[in-house]
């Protein structure tokens, strides 16, 4: 049995499970801010701005191994390949498709698409493991998604915003199934710090090589504002909360709660001057929560 086998397949203590759930919800609420923050960056050097992003977190999670006194664990053989993995999919390839889709459609699309992510995480660890996917956990990431969708509605787009949408959707659930392999080994900083580094500098030279090396100078104090805060909240929190909440509880049940990810980009959609929401968004805040409950309690009772 592989480390991932293992980490998917074992059974979760009630303790792990509340610990866990509370992981991947606030988790997903710091990821949830950056659908709003990414609105306010379309104009800037998009790779430039997102290596500095990534070049603050990994410095983060880094000051953190050394504050808690713990090594840096060294990645093995094939881990390599699965952090960079993690990193092009997750990181590079993700934000590139947020940034630019927010500018082709509503952050609503891009939040709706991110919201699907809980079929797949349900689904795939099964397969992979050539196992029936529990049929309660399913249907429970199914309703978690349309309620994702009552919130944020349909919105805004055309053509190329439905293209950035599908591929936030595939990127984000790379970000979690590509980490699976390595996560038991290295644990959740492990795998945050080396697969921000290999954003930071995998990005860098995109922007050196397309944007040139003095983008930098062209930041203006809102895209550092922005890039501080993806860099501590969206990153280096959501990051070590996120893979925490995978190691304790599983891909399938914390998939879950990126449900929560539309319902914090609508919160953040009114912090930077949307509309309060209106009652399909409290319509489908319930409808998520619902989709929750019934797919955690299906895990538990089908000891997935």
């Amino acid at each position: 049995m592989t480390s991932a086998t293992a980490t998917l397949a074992s059974p979760v203590r009630p303790v792990s499970r509340v610990r866990g759930t509370t992981l991947a919800a606030l988790g997903m609420a710091c990821v949830g801010s950056s659908v709003a923050v990414s609105a306010t960056i379309v104009d800037a050097p998009l790779f430039t701005l997102q290596a500095v992003r990534y070049a603050i977190a990994a410095l983060i999670l880094l000051v953190t191994f050394r504050l808690t006194g713990r090594r840096v664990p060294r990645p093995r053989g094939t881990e390599w390949l699965w952090l960079a993995a993690v990193s092009v999919t997750g990181l590079v390839i993700f934000n590139v498709a947020v940034v630019r889709g927010v500018d082709h459609a509503e952050p609503a699309v891009i939040g709706v698409a991110v919201a699907a992510v809980p079929v797949l995480l349900a689904i795939v660890p099964a397969l992979v493991r050539r196992r029936r996917p529990p049929v309660l956990l399913a249907v429970g990431a199914l309703v978690v998604t349309a309620g994702a969708v009552l919130v944020q509605g349909t919105g805004r787009t055309d053509a190329a915003g439905v293209g950035y949408a599908m591929l936030a959707l595939a990127c984000e659930a790379g970000f979690t199934l590509c980490a699976l392999p390595v996560l038991l080994r290295l644990g959740p900083a492990g795998v945050s710090f080396h697969s921000v580094w290999m954003a930071a500098a995998g990005l860098a030279v995109l922007g050196i090589g397309t944007e040139g090396a003095r983008a930098a100078g062209e930041l203006d104090l809102s895209d550092a504002v922005a890039a501080l805060w993806l860099a501590v909240v969206v990153t280096a929190v959501a990051f070590l909360l996120w893979y925490a909440a995978v190691g304790a509880i599983g891909a399938g049940r914390a998939g879950l709660f990126t449900g929560v990810v539309p319902i914090t980009a609508a919160v953040g959609g009114v912090a930077l001057g949307g509309e309060i929401p209106g009652p399909l968004v409290w319509l489908g805040t319930g409808v998520v929560a619902a989709g929750v409950a019934l797919g955690l309690r299906a895990a538990a009772d089908e000891g997935a």
